[in-house]
């Protein structure tokens, strides 16, 4: 590993819990051998994958004032939710504290818990690397998303943000406006892959 993520690492660590930190871990390395079967940049996966969480254990009026200050809009859903803020929050922080210029990390570290119509395959990959890393609890069909991110992004990314809302859905949690975009984006994505 180069020293500039090494560096970065050793920042991070002093930012989260521990599992947290172990998650971040498990991200990265998802993250990276994703970017390997999909031929995207491995080191811009292994940054985007280290700090998606950066500001993840920030407590949550912090959060709030954070976003204000940096003049990151907030919903009315983030309002109620502040952890949702953790990905805009994180890509701001990327910038300021870890000096990440490239838009394409920063955009992955903000979409990664909503997603959004139109993400570039690095931004794809943090999302999914963030559900399936291996020290993920396992979730309902974990073993057939585990494999389907290795075979088609689109398809996973659908497959993860229609569970992820069925799982909203079920607990009476406000569900962002972005995730159900998102939801119906790749959903009309699949539909066109099968119509070629």
């Amino acid at each position: 590993m180069n020293e500039r993520i090494s560096k970065m690492r050793r920042k991070v660590k002093k930012e989260l819990d521990r599992n947290r930190y172990e998650h971040t871990l498990g991200v990265m390395y998802t993250a990276g051998a994703l970017a390997m079967r999909y031929e995207e940049d491995i080191e811009k996966a292994l940054i985007a994958g280290l700090l998606h969480d950066c500001a993840k254990c920030i407590p949550p009026d912090k959060k709030i004032k954070l976003c204000e200050k940096s003049g990151i809009r907030i919903s009315e859903v983030e309002r109620q939710n502040p952890g949702l803020l953790h990905a805009k929050l994180g890509a701001v922080l990327a910038k300021k504290e870890y000096d990440i210029h490239d838009m394409d990390i920063r955009n992955a570290i903000a979409s990664h818990t909503t997603g959004r119509p139109g993400m570039s395959d690095l931004e794809k990959i943090i999302y999914i690397a963030d559900y399936i890393e291996p020290g993920r609890a396992e979730l309902p069909n974990m073993k057939m998303i585990r494999k389907l991110a290795f075979t088609d992004l689109d398809k996973c990314m659908y497959r993860l943000v229609k569970d992820s809302l069925i799982y909203l859905e079920s607990k009476d949690i406000p569900i962002d406006r972005m995730t159900e975009k998102t939801c119906r984006y790749y959903e009309m994505m699949i539909k066109k892959k099968e119509v070629r």
